[in-house]
C-alpha cells in the first residue's frame, strides 16, 4: 500500500522540504522585521515588478482582500507602492520602493544561507542536477495541468524557459 512504503512518498517529501525551508527562514526574517506574510509577497514582489494586484493574489493563492492587506502595511511601511494601470484605471500594478531594497539585500544574504544550509553535503554536480531535475518536474507538471480540459492556468513563476537537459541551469 503506498502508505504504509519504508520510503518517504515523494510529494510528501517536497511538501516536508519546502515547509522545512519557510521555516527555517522565517525565523531568520523575523531579525529584519517581517512576518512571513510580508517577506513572502515582498519575494514574489522582487521577482514580478510592476504585477497586477489581482494577478499575484493568484500566484500567492491568496484571496484579494487579504492580499489587500498586506500590501496596505507594506505600503504603509514604505517598502512598496500601488501605481494605477495606465491601461485599466480599475487596476493597480505593484512596485517596490527604494526602501525596500537594503531589506531585499539582506533577505537575499538569509536565502543564501538557508540555501547552503539545505544542501550542505551535496557537491556542486550534485546540486546542478537536483535543481535541473526540479526544473524538469516542474514542467512536466505545467505542460500536464495546461493540456488536462478545464485545467486552471499554472500559477507561479511559469515565466522562465524551460530548462529540460541535465546542466542547462
Amino acid at each position: 500500500m503506498l502508505w504504509n512504503r519504508p520510503d518517504p512518498v515523494f510529494g510528501f517529501l517536497v511538501h516536508d522540504i519546502s515547509r522545512m525551508l519557510r521555516k527555517r527562514f522565517d525565523r531568520r526574517a523575523r531579525d529584519l522585521g517581517l512576518t512571513k506574510s510580508q517577506w513572502i509577497v515582498l519575494a514574489h514582489l522582487a521577482r514580478h515588478e510592476g504585477i497586477h494586484q489581482g494577478r499575484l493574489a493568484e500566484i500567492l493563492e491568496l484571496e484579494p482582500a487579504t492580499l489587500g492587506r498586506h500590501l496596505d502595511r507594506l505600503e504603509d511601511t514604505g517598502w512598496i507602492e500601488r501605481r494605477p494601470d495606465p491601461s485599466d484605471r480599475r487596476a493597480w500594478r505593484l512596485h517596490l520602493t527604494a526602501k525596500a531594497a537594503p531589506v531585499l539585500e539582506k533577505m537575499g544574504g538569509l536565502v543564501e544561507i538557508t540555501t547552503q544550509e539545505a544542501l550542505a553535503g551535496l557537491s556542486a554536480e550534485e546540486r546542478e542536477r537536483l535543481q535541473s531535475s526540479l526544473l524538469t518536474i516542474r514542467a512536466n507538471l505545467t505542460d500536464r495541468q495546461e493540456a488536462e480540459p478545464g485545467a486552471e492556468a499554472p500559477v507561479g513563476e511559469g515565466t522562465e524557459p524551460r530548462r529540460m537537459a541535465a546542466g542547462a541551469d
